[in-house]
């Protein structure tokens, strides 16, 4: 059911940096200790280590060696990524580096060669024949350390570019919007006023313990709802922050054990993800142009390709159901009403640090304006017409008495076109003398 959401997620990888290195660390040290087994006495594989047994040591003192040496270079390349990430970003792009794949699968390589060379160590005794196949091995993955570390650095130049960051940031948010918000029509998701609970007959259920709402597991609280005939309205999206005790949710119907049953729905973490919360990652792009627009910084090309990022986002947006959804049982009985964000709080998002920290800049307006007359375009309804409209106004209120007067009438020339954008009237909305309507 593409409008149930479950306890999927949008992010790219939700595994700590541990688990895959620890992993291929394990197998390596199996297959070490297999292939060490193996001693030909003669043929082929004899044959394959002309050398004596130091020879053989050597080998694998040196693949560890490098194994550890590429290792300690490769944490070094990325603690200098995390602090300028940090620093000239948003603090908030880190989580992105720390669950890297590409991260994570050399330090696997690097983890197994080590541990493979320090187990087939054990098994070289110049009273046996050489284990040619764990020197094999051992030199193939010595190779692949160095290849992992060209691999590792070639990516990190490539991650450490802003217009990278801010595609990677893109991407998951557009992953989450299509896994979690059905289509604007046809998404057979039911309005939750069918029911007519009255809040004062509801029982509060509080929080556990304080943190930010990373999933909300409708499955399970359809399920809980339906074994006790109950209905239970969320009162919290992912990415809000509540504290112990505030109430989370609202039941009607049930026993008291609900409670323990909701309070596991509804998954905390210590920090906010994007997992299920799309409005996180306009969040990281909308800081990347508050920074980008920071005295220390002054870049607003960059922080003009952000909005363009976030005016592709609000686009798809508008094709998708937003708000309170009501989810069934299997008999189609409402249990549970999961609540969302609407168009106005994702613009206000989109707009309104932007407009705080750059709007004396008329270059950060007119692509705020532009925009907004991109998501104009795209509007399905009135309701969703009113509120570009309302935050176009909000955008260009204001003008700033130090700007020129050709920097005054550029904006509001943006703002008629958002306008007839709204109207329908595209011609006159995209039309421009030499493309300064789409570009810096």
């Amino acid at each position: 059911m593409p409008g149930r959401r479950g306890q999927r997620s949008a992010a790219r990888s939700r595994g700590p940096l541990w688990v895959w290195p620890a992993a291929s660390g394990l197998v390596a040290v199996a297959v070490s200790w297999a292939l060490g087994q193996v001693e030909p006495r003669s043929g082929f594989l004899a044959g394959l280590w002309p050398a004596d047994t130091s020879a053989a040591g050597t080998l694998l003192q040196l693949v560890a060696t490098t194994a550890v040496t590429i290792a300690t270079l490769t944490f070094s390349i990325t603690i200098v990524a995390l602090q300028l990430a940090s620093q000239q970003f948003s603090p908030r792009l880190l989580r992105d580096f720390v669950r890297d794949g590409v991260t994570k699968r050399v330090l696997s390589v690097l983890t197994a060669a080590f541990l493979f060379a320090v187990t087939g160590l054990r098994g070289v005794n110049s009273a046996q024949p050489v284990p040619t196949l764990v020197l094999l091995v051992a030199a193939l993955l010595g190779a692949a350390c160095v290849a992992a570390l060209l691999a590792f650095i070639s990516h990190m130049v490539r991650m450490l570019r802003v217009d990278t960051m801010m595609t990677r940031v893109h991407d998951d948010t557009r992953r989450a919007i299509e896994t979690f918000y059905g289509p604007y029509t046809g998404h057979g998701q039911r309005s939750p006023d069918e029911l007519r609970l009255e809040s004062r007959e509801g029982r509060p259920v509080h929080a556990p313990r304080s943190g930010f709402v990373e999933v909300v597991d409708t499955d399970t609280l359809v399920e809980a709802a339906r074994r006790r005939d109950a209905v239970v309205r969320i009162e919290v999206r992912p990415g809000d922050m509540i504290t112990m005790g505030s109430p989370i949710a609202t039941t009607w119907g049930g026993s008291e054990d609900l409670d323990d049953a909701v309070q596991a729905a509804v998954v905390l973490n210590n920090e906010r993800t994007i997992d299920q919360d799309a409005a996180f990652g306009f969040r990281q792009l909308e800081d990347i142009a508050v920074k980008a627009m920071s005295p220390s910084i002054n870049d607003p090309v960059t922080a003009a390709t952000a909005i363009g990022h976030m005016g592709d986002l609000l686009v798809w947006l508008t094709g998708r159901h937003l708000g309170p959804t009501l989810h069934a049982d299997d008999e189609g009985t409402g249990r549970a009403i999961v609540p969302d964000r609407d168009m106005r709080y994702y613009l206000d998002l989109a707009c309104g640090q932007v407009t705080r920290f750059g709007g004396s800049e008329p270059t950060l307006v007119t692509a705020l304006l532009r925009m907004l007359r991109d998501v104009a375009t795209a509007c399905r309804d009135d309701e969703q017409r009113a509120e570009v409209a309302r935050a176009a106004d909000l955008v260009a209120g204001e003008l700033s008495p130090d700007w020129s007067a050709t920097d005054a009438g550029n904006v509001r020339r943006h703002r008629d076109q958002v306008t007839a954008a709204l109207e329908g009237r595209l011609v006159d909305a995209y039309a421009d003398r030499a493309g300064e309507t789409r570009s810096m």
